[in-house]
């Protein structure tokens, strides 16, 4: 038995500790839970949980994060399941929550994830794991230099119309340690824009991620091609094509993260051509 406060303020209780049966509806999380060694707890996932793969081919699915399926849920008899705040639809946790546990988590940067890892670590009864996994990153995080020059970006994670993230976000944390200057970082969550908005910010890179919107090399033709009609008396930024886990999953997949930044600021930083 076993009860805290998980990220939401919200007061978890859970009769079965550790819980033998758990769900989970975040995909990074779904990866933390694996890394964490839970191969035989873990009986349900969403269709998006796509690491680690053999997971991804083995484990029910329960639906999506944002239409879970409460009755597959329901039949797997789960004593905890995982949320999060921003990626499931608080309705849908509501009514888990009337037949299970669930420990729900709010992630807005780096801290708050290494707080996440610590809580289910705990809840699970993988602390021990959990802090090894928690100082690996910060031993990653600390050796990633500051950039010499922060370029400044948009990064988008929508198409038609245009999506880009907010200072309040985990992303807009991700791009600032990847050396990046998120020219939205004074709005909030998720804001949509225009190519004369990006424009008139000074913007020196558009980044393409991978995801939620699959943003392919056509989408950067087209923007370039929609640029140069629009607004031809203005260079064109660089543009990019990014992995979106790298900047959004705040789970395990984090110990790819700063390779990745690195590589990616170096590709860009160092070059004066347009790249795609």
């Amino acid at each position: 038995m076993s009860q805290f406060h998980d990220q939401t303020g919200k007061f978890v209780f859970i009769q079965s500790s550790p819980p033998r049966r758990v769900v989970s509806l975040v995909p990074s999380l779904t990866e933390l839970l694996y890394s964490l060694q839970l191969e035989d707890e873990v009986v349900g996932i969403t269709k998006f949980c796509v690491h680690p793969e053999h997971w991804f081919r083995t484990k029910q699915r329960v639906g999506g994060t944002k239409n879970a399926d409460i009755a597959a849920i329901q039949s797997l008899q789960p004593d905890l399941v995982i949320a999060s705040k921003e990626e499931n639809v608080r309705e849908q946790v509501e009514a888990i929550e009337a037949f299970c546990p669930v420990y729900c988590s709010d992630i807005s940067n780096l801290e708050d994830a290494y707080q996440a890892i610590a809580q289910i670590g705990m809840l699970t009864h993988r602390s021990a794991k959990a802090e090894e996994l928690i100082e690996q990153l910060k031993a990653n995080f600390a050796q990633l230099k500051p950039a010499t020059k922060k370029m400044r970006c948009v990064y988008l994670i929508w198409n038609n119309p245009y999506m880009s993230v907010g200072g309040d976000t985990f992303i807009n944390d991700m791009l600032t340690k990847a050396g990046f200057e998120n020219v939205l970082q004074e709005k909030l969550r998720y804001p949509e824009i225009d190519l004369e908005q990006i424009a008139s910010l000074d913007v020196e890179v558009i980044l393409f991620s991978s995801e939620p919107f699959p943003f392919k090399q056509q989408h950067l033709e087209a923007l370039a091609t929609a640029w140069q009609q629009q607004i031809p008396q203005q260079n064109l930024p660089l543009l990019r094509n990014v992995d979106g886990e790298m900047f959004s999953w705040y789970g395990s997949r984090l110990l790819y993260a700063t390779e990745y930044f690195k590589k990616l600021r170096e590709s860009l930083f160092l070059s004066d051509e347009l790249i795609v």
